[in-house]
């Protein structure tokens, strides 16, 4: 009866040990951004993102310039002036700075929204392909690995299968 009983706990034991070896997740990590930035989506990004704001500088610059004659050339009239004529161009001037500031303003909110919405459909597919990587090579989780903390030294890391998945 007593070597029923162990036995009977042995049994258990490995049962457990089989259940809770089963039970433990396959974890591998990936550096997002390190694929992103090698996918040739991001590098047209990229050149889209800076040729608006070159755009957006040369028309800053060019607003700056047009700002700067009319101060300096409102401070040199100043005096054959009139004082109400003066008051008159020194509103002019701050309609002007207020001018370029909302224009400073709105194009840093629309290079925001730009910039969004180039990199979204890019991160998307990037998703896509390690769910699609990861689920093929038995994963249960994917840990990013790109904020420079090294998460797992014995978890696979998944860049090269997923660039390769993308063709990159």
């Amino acid at each position: 009866m007593k070597q029923f009983r162990t036995f009977l706990l042995v049994t258990a034991l490995c049962l457990g040990t089989l259940s809770f070896a089963q039970a433990q997740s396959k974890v591998a990590h990936i550096n997002t951004q390190e694929l992103i930035q090698a996918m040739p989506e991001m590098k047209t990004a990229r050149a889209e993102l800076e040729t608006l704001t070159k755009t957006y500088q040369k028309d800053l610059q060019a607003m700056g310039t047009e700002f700067q004659n009319k101060v300096k050339q409102y401070d040199q009239e100043a005096a054959t002036k009139t004082q109400e004529e003066n008051t008159k161009r020194a509103q002019e001037v701050q309609t002007m700075e207020q001018n370029i500031r909302q224009f400073q303003g709105t194009a840093q909110q629309e290079m925001q929204k730009k910039e969004i919405d180039l990199l979204k459909p890019i991160t998307e597919k990037a998703k896509t392909a390690i769910l699609k990587v990861s689920r093929a090579q038995g994963f249960d989780y994917v840990l990013d690995s790109a904020q420079g903390v090294t998460i797992l030294a014995d978890g696979k890391n998944l860049l090269d299968d997923v660039k390769k998945e993308l063709g990159i």
